[in-house]
């Protein structure tokens, strides 16, 4: 494990252990919810030694529990899953991995002639090697703000359509072909929805093959080609905080017409990016003003014959008060009203953290708190060791329904 040693872990060690007037104040934030999992850092086993695994208490119930996973994370360490703590801590909890980055466009196709699977090939072997299933994130993300230079800027020639074609068809077989039953599942399209207006993007390869519903069924049909084993995955953003309606109304059309065009997606990837913005209200209130009509939406989407799949879990914390304590308990409540809701539906069975430990999260440097304070909505915090939130999706696991074995 990692030294906690050191002055800011002497502070943060003293914030841990709350004094009257902040346990006063986590009492109103969740409404009254036990604050029994928060145990100063002391107290707390290193995290090799947490049992049972969350994996194995989800297993108990036939969910999977995984984590994303990445060479490096600019600003840290040299390589997040290669630095020794952490990988022991994803050996120590999880039975799924998903690569955050290196599967994408941008870091496996540096130009229309060349592929680089250097980096993922060592993350697959690394997976695999721990006994860890692979999800494959992703093969097509139709979005040109993260499409690859080179794709954007595309010349497609005097027949467009065939060379669109030919490209993403090239794509989805190269890269489904190279590792065959060695990944699970995957995100075909990731984010083809805009949240704004809930219509699909315009992108150069639906602009060349004529309609962005082209392209994304070409992904599909060419990906159930050539990975029949593999389960196929829509995977988006829409998210139940309110504002949202307009994306989750655009991403029911898209489902309703990929059966329509009998597309062959699987499920849906619930991506679960969760939010807390407001300040001051209690948790409890939020996940109940917010429960009735998410539950709508995913009563839409498993009308329709969907599986869900949560693929990107973590929760974003700017709307909670600085003290460590009373936000990491915020944090856990939060999470689990939304997994007590999310696995209330048995087509569910994978649950994905994008990321276990703050150290490594991506919201550190993408949504910032205004104040400063670093952001906290991953199980571990950024010396490795287990917060609330870690035992709120254990707790939900525990709580969830059995479903059928996979």
């Amino acid at each position: 494990m990692m030294n906690n040693a050191g002055p800011a872990n002497s502070a943060l060690n003293r914030r841990m252990l709350l004094g009257t007037a902040s346990a006063a104040a986590a009492g109103a934030l969740l409404g009254g919810c036990s604050r029994s999992a928060l145990a100063a850092p002391s107290q707390i086993p290193p995290a090799t030694m947490l049992r049972p695994a969350l994996d194995s208490i989800g297993a108990e119930r036939n969910i999977n529990f995984g984590s994303a996973f990445a060479w490096a994370r600019p600003g840290v360490d040299a390589g997040s899953f290669v630095n020794s703590a952490y990988a022991a801590l994803l050996r120590g909890e999880c039975g799924m991995l998903t690569a955050e980055n290196e599967m994408k466009w941008q870091a496996l196709r540096p130009s229309p002639t060349q592929f680089d699977f250097a980096r993922f090939d060592a993350m697959v072997d690394w997976a695999e090697t721990q006994g860890m299933k692979l999800r494959g994130h992703t093969l097509l993300w139709h979005y040109d703000r993260w499409f690859p230079d080179w794709l954007n800027a595309y010349d497609y020639g005097v027949r467009p359509a065939a060379e669109a074609d030919r490209l993403v068809v090239e794509h989805v077989r190269t890269v489904t072909a190279r590792y065959g039953t060695r990944i699970v599942s995957y995100d075909v399209v990731n984010e083809a929805v805009d949240p704004e207006t809930g219509t699909l993007r315009e992108t150069s390869l639906s602009r060349a093959l004529g309609s962005a519903e082209a392209v994304l069924d070409l992904a599909f049909n060419t990906a159930r080609a050539h990975a029949p084993h593999a389960e196929l995955v829509y995977n988006d953003y829409m998210s139940w905080e309110p504002g949202n309606e307009r994306h989750q109304e655009g991403v029911l059309r898209l489902l309703q017409g990929f059966r329509a065009r009998g597309t062959p997606v699987d499920a849906l990837g619930v991506q679960s990016h969760l939010a807390i913005f407001e300040s001051g209200v209690p948790i409890p209130e939020l996940v109940a003003r917010q429960s009735p009509a998410w539950r709508g939406f995913l009563d839409a989407v498993v009308a329709m014959g969907y599986r869900l799949v949560i693929t990107e879990l973590d929760t974003r914390d700017r709307g909670l008060p600085a003290d460590i304590a009373i936000r990491d308990a915020g944090v856990a409540a939060y999470t689990r009203g939304y997994l007590d809701l999310m696995l209330s539906y048995p087509q569910l069975t994978d649950v994905i953290a994008w990321g276990l430990s703050d150290r490594y999260g991506w919201l550190r440097t993408f949504d910032p708190r205004p104040d400063g304070v670093p952001t906290r909505g991953l199980p571990y915090d950024t010396d490795l060791r287990p917060k609330p939130m870690r035992t709120a999706i254990a707790e939900a696991f525990r709580a969830a329904p059995s479903r059928p074995a996979q």
